[in-house]
């Protein structure tokens, strides 16, 4: 049977409203039929599909279809750098960049904004949350952070990051795809983790929520002034052509400085701070607390530094 529909609260509105899935008819017959998930094993969740998605939106005829996706999905063309008539691709439209003033930074040190637009959720310890998807369904930080793949003096990660508090920020691929730094730090450079590429949408999600750690994904650790250490990951997905970063490893990024973008598709990113170095903001805890995710846009506030 069809899971329910895919509900968000909107911070700006402050509604509860219903997700458009895109494409949601292939993504319930995927992920909720036993034909759907037999194709999904054998061969959608490996990255052929998604590399030869990637490259048709990459080649020139895509661009076709950049003004119809503009108009279906009401986007603000006003936010664009640049005008819709001049992305070549549809990649080049979705990895497009916006204006400044578009996504201002919420001010002040102790304030850690949201690293990306989408629909969030926040657990302030991660080791007690009920659950994220599916009430009392959740998956360790040693699985999260790949420490079975990492090299051998970062296999400590989830020891530090136990009873810490995570975000978990969910990009639809209606949303703007680059992705920003929360805090101000110094990040280490980017680590990949091989995986599969399920999709991260609820539909799927609902269905097993491993699927966050069992995807490719890239882990940056930052050491901030205000927060400690902070981790962030990059998590790809079906139709994702890839991650890219777009900082330098080492020298300090400002909050709210890009860090990079996805290629085509939904995606996610989740970010991690240490036990007690953040509090979040009360609205976001209340409706993550009912399972349900709060949209919001890159550079409004998180939360606040408590050490």
């Amino acid at each position: 049977m069809p899971s329910a529909p895919v509900q968000f609260f909107n911070r700006y509105t402050r509604k509860l409203e219903t997700e458009k899935v895109l494409g949601e008819r292939w993504m319930r017959w995927t992920y909720e039929t036993g034909p759907g998930r037999l194709a999904l094993h054998l061969l959608i969740r490996r990255a052929l599909v998604s590399r030869l998605y990637g490259w048709r939106m990459s080649r020139r005829y895509s661009g076709q279809k950049v003004l119809p996706f503009i108009i279906e999905h009401n986007l603000d063309e006003r936010e664009f750098v640049k005008s819709p008539f001049l992305y070549k691709t549809f990649n080049d439209f979705f990895t497009r960049a916006i204006k400044p003033e578009a996504r201002p930074i919420a001010p002040g040190d102790e304030v850690a904004v949201l690293p990306a637009d989408g629909r969030h959720l926040v657990f302030p310890n991660v080791d007690t949350a009920e659950g994220f998807y599916v009430k009392g369904e959740k998956f360790g930080l040693d699985a999260l952070l790949g420490e079975a793949h990492l090299p051998p003096e970062q296999r400590e990660l989830s020891a530090k990051f136990a009873g810490g508090s995570m975000l978990i920020s969910r990009l639809c691929p209606t949303d703007y795809h680059r992705y920003h730094f929360p805090v101000a730090g110094t990040p280490s450079a980017a680590l990949l983790i091989n995986g599969y590429l399920y999709s991260v949408s609820p539909i799927a999600l609902r269905q097993n929520v491993r699927y966050l750690v069992e995807n490719k994904r890239m882990l940056t650790a930052l050491d901030t002034p205000r927060f400690g250490g902070v981790l962030m990951l990059e998590i790809g997905a079906t139709m994702v052509g890839s991650i890219r970063q777009a900082y330098v490893p080492g020298r300090p990024a400002a909050k709210g400085e890009e860090k990079g973008f996805f290629k085509v598709g939904g995606s996610c990113v989740i970010t991690l701070f240490q036990k007690g170095r953040i509090q979040f903001d009360a609205d976001l805890v209340a409706q993550s607390a009912q399972q349900v995710e709060t949209y919001a846009k890159m550079g409004d506030r998180l939360g606040v530094a408590t050490a």
